[in-house]
């Protein structure tokens, strides 16, 4: 019996794969699941990082605790600080009564604290003493309070480049991956795609009420010489899109989206060159006339993840023609 079909009869459903690496995972997951020790997830953006957490926590003592996620890139430092620790009453202007925070909300469970790479130093520093000594204060308060927590976190950036850069605290990395484990993206895992394809096929037949069975060959081959920077995700989004074309019951060429469909014409680069990366979000808001959340669906990644990387690369409409 395979990792994966252990998995589908523990009701862990939505961890697709029988690549080689997926089976690694699978192991990883069961290894770790008992663990209360924090445990830092790789990968690029829509991976996965966010389902395999999922799994840990549902596989683990804590799966009838809650389970709390939080992305640390969506929120501005002091926002994220109030959403993280809470508050107590009068801490700044408009505190007007006490707040939970997410670490307090999660007490018993599982915090998932999604693109870890991005907090301030400030943050990194409460972070530092919540895995150290298992207690939070609330803005505004000096009164530790304990917390029973697993910490789980995700990213998708080199945190030994940042700590080389001072972006990154040494002592919170080596704290935060006692456990790590590494996804793969979508283009060194291609032996998943019929499983993913089928997957994602019966899920958007439930959803849209259609009976579609199937994609053309000719799909499922640029689906194979296709780069997936938005790895499963874009592939979700991508027979997402199909469906809302498709009037019979198999996907055609003509179904998916262009860029996938017209793949010599697209630029090819690799994650790491930026400039490359900011030809491709301009020219994907172009297209989408501006509109960031169909420019995020095109590019397989996050409406936040957009908004951040626009501003970081000085992306806007008055300076993109």
């Amino acid at each position: 019996v395979s990792q994966q079909d252990r998995f589908q009869k523990s009701g862990l459903l939505y961890i697709i794969g029988k690549n080689k690496k997926m089976q690694e995972i699978y192991r990883l997951i069961e290894n770790v699941a008992d663990s209360d020790a924090s445990t830092l997830i790789y990968g690029e953006s829509g991976t996965g990082k966010e389902l395999v957490a999922r799994a840990i926590h549902d596989k683990s003592h804590r799966a009838k605790g809650p389970f709390v996620k939080v992305n640390c890139s969506a929120l501005p430092e002091t926002l994220l600080e109030d959403e993280l620790f809470g508050h107590v009453k009068g801490a700044f202007t408009n505190a007007i009564r006490n707040k939970i925070g997410r670490f307090q909300l999660a007490d018993k469970g599982t915090i998932f604290l999604d693109e870890i790479g991005d907090i301030s130093p400030a943050i990194q520093v409460k972070l530092l003493r919540v895995l150290q000594e298992g207690v939070i204060e609330r803005v505004g308060d000096t009164m530790p309070i304990n917390i029973d927590v697993r910490v789980i976190l995700a990213t998708n950036k080199n945190l030994k480049e940042l700590i080389n850069k001072n972006r990154f605290r040494e002592d919170l990395y080596y704290r935060l991956k006692v456990i790590s484990i590494t996804l793969p993206p979508l283009r060194e895992r291609k032996d998943d795609m019929h499983l993913l394809v089928k997957h994602f096929i019966e899920k958007y037949n439930i959803k849209t009420g259609k009976n579609i069975t199937s994609i053309d060959k000719n799909v499922l081959d640029l689906f194979l010489r296709y780069s997936w920077k938005g790895n499963i995700r874009e592939l979700e989004n991508a027979i997402e899109h199909a469906f809302v074309l498709c009037r019979s019951n198999v996907i055609k060429p003509s179904h998916i989206p262009a860029e996938i469909n017209n793949i010599e014409e697209n630029v090819s680069c690799s994650p790491g060159e930026a400039k490359d990366e900011k030809t491709l979000i301009e020219s994907a808001l172009i297209k989408s006339g501006w509109n960031k959340s169909k420019a995020a669906r095109a590019l397989g990644i996050d409406r936040t993840t957009l908004w951040r990387k626009t501003k970081e690369m000085g992306i806007n409409e008055q300076t993109c023609h």
